[in-house]
């Protein structure tokens, strides 16, 4: 019968049986685990230094060694992680960590490895250097495998534990990282967990949240579209794993306004086919309800707008066109007069749509060159001098003043917008376009002698189809002048603003980059 070549190793089996049975349920973190395992590993062999290679998807690698110079540190490293190594078998592996070891220690060293095989695959092997050979009897073959055994599982544990934790990790950040409110709900619909996109929606911490029931958080302030989700449950939802349901509608929250919100439920179902979670995905629609309203406003100024230059047209178009009258030549130029100006006004319409489109398609296209801003607005108030006698139009410009580099059609079209604006709001007086020069830009004024605009219209006035109240009743528009005159003048690198001087007549400026 061979010698037992392990010191004390029958008096001392039950103590290394005994302290990794304690790994196997008290450590989960891994790195520690295979450094207790390799210590107990070396002294269990009787050997004089050690290492555990993991097997991977891209190879084998060593993750843990005790005792081993680093000069052969250096070269075993980069050899476990060679193609070819990476498909070895644990035999295999092993028979060449032996031939490596004798040839590496010129035949004073040996080596024995024990596999570590957990759940029928083989996920790594330690490997034991010592100064004799491998010579062991059967009972103690039967022990060196029986504790190989049991780190395998400690090790597949580990593996296990720390892949949940990543996965675990990989899960918060996910919530977390969210645009979208999320709450996870048990099966008896009471909020397990809310990420913090949830927190900012709802205006409440996340301990205030989790721990109640998804109706005391849920309240929806009317009748929402679509089934509530504990009317869903108590009809028998879900019937099937993907049955996920939507319902849309405004839910109350401690801090008005309420919300507008689309919120989705997925189930999840255990093997049983019973509820096991809820996933709640609560989504802000306020800018879809906003692009809602502004299509209806669109197509209801629109319409509005079109409606009435068309109208003059055909009306005037039609009585001319009569048979049964005979219409003297003022009665003929002023009738097609009015059929010109209204034709001009529907074609700028459309034009202003169509830069509105263009806008929402990627932007405006610029055809840059030399501008002369002052002879630019004296060309204006020439234009609109003619018609409207009411009003003095001036322009006021230091001399020298800088010509700069723009798109002089796309300039012309802002300050063309303002002055009309301001014939339209301000019913007589001067309107004055006046310019200063800075190191770095200029700045366009455009003022007029009307009632000024109200404070709460000043931070919309740029907005798309935007009216005033007073806007509505007293003029026409699609409400589109200032929406383009902004985005040609940041289109430039400049940015427009309104002066709030209420009841002393409107001020609009913008700068542009010199």
């Amino acid at each position: 019968m061979l010698p037992s070549l392990l010191p004390d190793f029958r008096v001392r089996q039950r103590d290394y049986l005994l302290e990794i049975s304690r790994m196997l349920t008290q450590e989960l973190d891994l790195e520690k685990l295979l450094a207790r395992i390799l210590r107990v590993s070396i002294e269990m062999l009787a050997g004089q230094a050690g290492l555990i290679a993991l097997k991977q998807a891209e190879g084998w690698r060593v993750s843990t060694a005790h005792g081993i110079a680093p000069a052969f540190m250096s070269y075993l490293t980069p050899l476990l992680a060679e193609e070819k190594v990476s498909e070895l078998d644990v035999r295999e592996l092993n028979r060449m960590l032996k031939d490596l070891t004798y040839t590496a220690s010129m035949g004073l060293l040996n080596g024995t490895g024990l596999p570590l095989a957990a759940h029928g695959q083989v996920i790594g092997v330690i490997f034991i250097f010592r100064n004799y050979a491998d010579l062991f009897t059967p009972n103690d073959r039967v022990l060196l495998q029986s504790f190989a055994d049991q780190a395998a599982i400690a090790v597949f544990n580990a593996q296990l534990y720390g892949q949940v934790s990543f996965e675990k990790q990989r899960l918060d950040a996910l919530l977390d990282s969210a645009a979208d409110g999320i709450l996870i709900l048990n099966a008896d619909l009471v909020i397990e967990r809310c990420n913090g996109a949830f927190e900012k929606l709802y205006s409440l911490s996340r301990d205030e949240i989790v721990g109640k029931k998804h109706s005391e958080i849920i309240k929806w302030k009317k009748e929402p579209q679509g089934i509530t989700l504990e009317e869903s449950v108590l009809n028998g939802w879900p019937l099937t794993p993907n049955a996920t349901l939507y319902v849309e509608g405004d839910i109350d929250r401690p801090l008005p306004p309420h919300l507008p919100v689309g919120i989705t439920y997925a189930p999840l179902l255990s093997s049983e086919n019973k509820l096991r979670n809820v996933f709640v995905s609560v989504r802000d629609i306020t800018h879809f309800r906003t692009a809602d309203e502004i299509k209806a406003t669109f197509i209801s100024i629109v319409s509005h707008e079109l409606r009435t230059p068309v109208a003059l047209i055909k009306g005037y178009a039609s009585t001319l066109r009569r048979d049964d009258a005979r219409w003297d030549k003022h009665t003929i130029s002023d009738s097609l007069a009015v059929i010109e100006e209204e034709a001009d006004r529907l074609s700028k319409m459309i034009d202003d749509l169509l830069d509105a489109s263009r806008l929402q398609a990627g932007g405006l296209s610029l055809n840059q060159a030399d501008v002369a801003v002052p002879s630019l607005a004296l060309r204006v108030t020439e234009r609109f001098a003619a018609q409207s006698p009411k009003h003095r139009l001036v322009t006021e410009f230091p001399p020298n003043f800088p010509v700069i580099i723009g798109d002089e059609t796309r300039i012309e079209q802002v300050i063309s917008n303002l002055v009309s604006n301001a014939l339209k709001y301000a019913p007589q007086g001067e309107i004055k376009i006046s310019g200063t020069a800075r190191p770095e830009q200029i700045i366009i004024c455009v003022s007029d002698e009307g009632s000024g605009i109200e404070a709460k219209d000043l931070p919309h006035i740029f907005d798309r189809f935007y009216r005033s109240t007073n806007a509505v009743k007293q003029t026409k528009g699609a409400g589109l002048g200032l929406y383009l005159a902004r985005a040609i003048v940041e289109a430039h690198g400049g940015r427009i603003w309104a002066d709030p001087k209420p009841d002393s007549g409107a001020r609009i400026c913008f700068s542009l980059p010199r």
